[in-house]
C-alpha cells in the first residue's frame, strides 16, 4: 500500500502574536460591529497563541483589490512551494537519501485562497528541474479539507502507479483574504483564527525503493462523505474586492450529529474499531471543532493534544494544517503496526478519512 516517505512544512515570515492581531481587529472594527469587546473574547476563548503571516500586520490597515491580492499569492505560493518541496526531498529526519524533483511523476497542488491559471503547480515547475512528463492534479476549494484530500487522491494515484512518486503540495495565504471592510461575524471570527502555511508530502506507491530512518505511515484506505445542501456551513463568497468568509456558527453541532456515524461506517468496513486507533491526527479547525472531535468520536484530550498545540502556535491554515499535525506524529517515530486516522473537514460541507498505520 502507498506510504508518506517525507513531510515539510514552512511558515511564513511574519509571526505575530495573539494579542497583537487583537488590538489592530479592534482598531479597524470600531464603531461597526455593535458589542465589539463582547465579540472580541473570540480571541482569547480561541487558545491561539501565535499566527504567522505573509504580510506585516500593517498591510492590514490600508485597501488592497482583489488584483493585487492575487497577485502577490501567486507570487509568494510559488516562492513558499518551491521552498517547502526542497525541504521535503531533502528531509534528513525521515529519507537515508534526498531526492531530486526529476525523480518525481506527479504533483498534487491543493489552495484556496488565491487563483492561477496556469495554475501554481505550472509556476513551480519552472522555478525547479521537475520531468516535463510530470502528471499534475491541481485542486482547490476544498479549503481546510483540502490537505487530507490530497492525500487520498495521492493514494489513488499510487495504487494505479505503484512505481511511482507524488509530492502533495498545499499552500494557503489565508491573510491575503481579510477584509477590513466587512462587518460579519464570520469575518471577526476568520479574524481570530486563520492564518498561513505551506506543506509539502512525498507519497510512493508499493514498487518504489525508497528507505526511511524509521516507521512511517502506511495509506491503508480512504473515505469521502458529503453532506447535501450545505454550501451555507463555509466557503467564500466572491466579491469585487476578494473573497469573503462564510463560516457557520453550527459547525460544533454539525460535527457531533455527522461526523461519528461516518467514521464508525469507515472503520467497520476496515474490520476496526476506534478504540483500535492511537494516532488521531485531526485538523484543527478551532477549539470547539477538537472539543466536537472527541465528542463525536469518543476520544479525549489526549487524542487531540498534538492538533491542539499546532492550533495554539500556528492558527487554522487551512488545508495545510493538518499535515503540520502529521508531521509531529511522525516526528514522534511511533510503533510499527500503530494505527492512526487522519481527519479533515471543508467546504461541501465534506469530510476526508485516512486510515494509516505505521510500519517499518
Amino acid at each position: 500500500m502507498p506510504k508518506i516517505s517525507s513531510i515539510s512544512t514552512y511558515n511564513p515570515p511574519h509571526k505575530l502574536e495573539q494579542s497583537n492581531i487583537e488590538q489592530l481587529t479592534k482598531e479597524l472594527f470600531t464603531n461597526n460591529i455593535p458589542q465589539l469587546e463582547r465579540l472580541l473574547k473570540v480571541f482569547e476563548n480561541g487558545e491561539i497563541k501565535q499566527r504567522h503571516f505573509c504580510v506585516p500586520l500593517e498591510w492590514h490597515k490600508k485597501d488592497h483589490s482583489f488584483e493585487e491580492r492575487n497577485d502577490l499569492y501567486i507570487d509568494l505560493a510559488v516562492e513558499y512551494g518551491v521552498t517547502v518541496i526542497k525541504s521535503c526531498l531533502s528531509n534528513t529526519s525521515f529519507l537515508e537519501q534526498p531526492l531530486s524533483s526529476n525523480e518525481i511523476d506527479g504533483i498534487i497542488f491543493v489552495s484556496s485562497t488565491g487563483i492561477s491559471t496556469p495554475s501554481i503547480d505550472a509556476r513551480i515547475m519552472n522555478k525547479l528541474e521537475f520531468s516535463d512528463r510530470l502528471k499534475r492534479i491541481p485542486i482547490w476549494g476544498l479549503g481546510c479539507a483540502g490537505g487530507a484530500a490530497g492525500i487520498s487522491r495521492a493514494f489513488d494515484y499510487c495504487l494505479a502507479h505503484p512505481e511511482e512518486k507524488v509530492l502533495v503540495v498545499c499552500v494557503e495565504l489565508c491573510s491575503l483574504t481579510f477584509q477590513a471592510n466587512d462587518f460579519s461575524k464570520s469575518n471577526l471570527v476568520g479574524a481570530s483564527l486563520f492564518a498561513d502555511g505551506v506543506s509539502c508530502l512525498l507519497v510512493c506507491g508499493d514498487n518504489v525503493p525508497i528507505k526511511n530512518k524509521m516507521p512511517m505511515p502506511y495509506i491503508v484506505n480512504t473515505a469521502s462523505k458529503w453532506m447535501p445542501d450545505s454550501e451555507g456551513v463555509m466557503g467564500w463568497d466572491v466579491k469585487n474586492d476578494g473573497l469573503h468568509v462564510i463560516f457557520s456558527r453550527d459547525i460544533p453541532t454539525i460535527i457531533n450529529k455527522w461526523l461519528g456515524p461516518f467514521i464508525d461506517d469507515f472503520l467497520e468496513e476496515q474490520k476496526l474499531t476506534k478504540e483500535q486507533i492511537k494516532n488521531l491526527v485531526a485538523h484543527p479547525g478551532g477549539k470547539k471543532v477538537l472539543a466536537a472531535y472527541e465528542e463525536a468520536l469518543n476520544m479525549t484530550e489526549q487524542h487531540t493534544a498534538i492538533s491542539r498545540k499546532v492550533l495554539q502556535q500556528n492558527g487554522n491554515m487551512s488545508s495545510p494544517t493538518v499535515h503540520y499535525v502529521l508531521e509531529q506524529f511522525m516526528l514522534n517515530e511511533e510503533n510499527p503496526n500503530t494505527y492512526g486516522l487522519l481527519l479533515a473537514l471543508g467546504p461541501g460541507f465534506s469530510g476526508e478519512a485516512l486510515l494509516l498505520q505505521w510500519r517499518d
